[in-house]
């Protein structure tokens, strides 16, 4: 199901009291906005997030409002989810979100009492680099990629075929995924393998982009990684089977220092987990389809990496 909540955060901005006004949206749309700050932000209820808030109600949004009167976001949205529902094979009731954040992820996945969740932070998608909003000027076209890409997390999650470990973190949280948790707790090979599965599908459900798109890499980056390619495979084989927050952050999060990020003797770029998960999925994908491999268990990428490579098991 496509939820847009755009038009009632700009009936917040055009609010006298606009601070009442978004505690009013919030309460509305708590169970999804809550989790998207606890994931994605900070405690909603901290003392720092009335500044946060704050921040972003008195925010020039002049690209945002340009975007809303250009763009058909709803349209490419159902298109998209439709696109995903037939690639991924959906099975389980799964909501997208059309919304406008505070300064974190252009997209995101949720999941929030058993349902699965994609979202897509608008003020990211205006085409238009905003500092007052951290908006990343994206243009409005990659709207799609982001959707499948959180679209194939949502079914790794939830989907009762999924034999992921991530579907049973969620499982085991009562039917919420947490980043925080479930990136303490995951082997570093299923979070890889969760992300390259979910750059797969971007590819299939949205396809004709530059190849570094749909990593959310600069170009100069994507090539780098790509020559870089037989030393990060070197460096992560020991880690692999190890879960820590730390690994999570070093691999797949943007904002770490180089140190958090020196490996073998060299800096890792920024978010090298996803290309190494793609390249590690690939073999799989290209054996099964993608609507099973996105369901798979982490360790039959790897055989099936040994397979295509010709490697003998006993």
């Amino acid at each position: 199901m496509l939820i847009n909540l755009l038009p009632d955060f700009l009936a917040v901005l055009a609010a006298g009291d606009r601070e009442a006004a978004y505690r009013q949206y919030r309460e509305s749309h708590r169970p999804i906005l809550d989790a998207y700050w606890h994931n994605y932000v900070l405690d909603p209820d901290s003392p720092h997030a009335g500044e946060i808030v704050a921040a972003a109600l008195r925010a020039d949004r002049s690209d945002l409002l340009a975007f809303t009167d250009t763009v058909d976001v709803v349209q490419l949205a159902e298109e998209a989810i439709a696109r995903a529902e037939e690639v991924l094979q959906v099975d389980r009731p799964t909501d997208t979100y059309l919304m406008v954040g505070l300064g974190g992820a252009n997209a995101g996945e949720l999941v929030v009492g058993g349902r699965g969740v994609a979202f897509v932070c608008l003020e990211h998608f205006t085409g238009r680099v905003n500092p007052e909003t951290y908006g990343m000027g994206l243009p409005p076209d990659l709207i799609p990629l982001w959707i499948g890409h959180e679209l194939a997390h949502t079914v790794r999650y939830t989907s009762p075929a999924s034999g992921s470990d991530m579907r049973r973190l969620v499982a085991e949280a009562g039917g919420h995924y947490d980043y925080w948790s479930t990136g303490s707790r995951a082997t570093l090979r299923e979070l890889l393998v969760n992300e390259g599965l979910a750059v797969h599908a971007a590819q299939a459900i949205a396809p004709g982009f530059d190849s570094a798109d749909y990593f959310g890499y600069a170009r100069r980056q994507y090539h780098r990684l790509r020559e870089m390619e037989a030393f990060l495979r070197r460096v992560v084989e020991p880690d692999l089977e190890q879960s820590g927050l730390g690994l999570r952050l070093r691999y797949l999060s943007g904002g770490m220092s180089p140190t958090a990020r020196l490996v073998g003797g060299r800096v890792l770029p920024e978010r090298s987990g996803y290309y190494l998960g793609y390249r590690m999925t690939e073999a799989l994908v290209s054996a099964r389809g993608l609507a099973e491999a996105v369901r798979a268990p982490a360790f039959d990428f790897q055989a099936a990496e040994d397979l295509a490579r010709g490697i003998q098991t006993a």
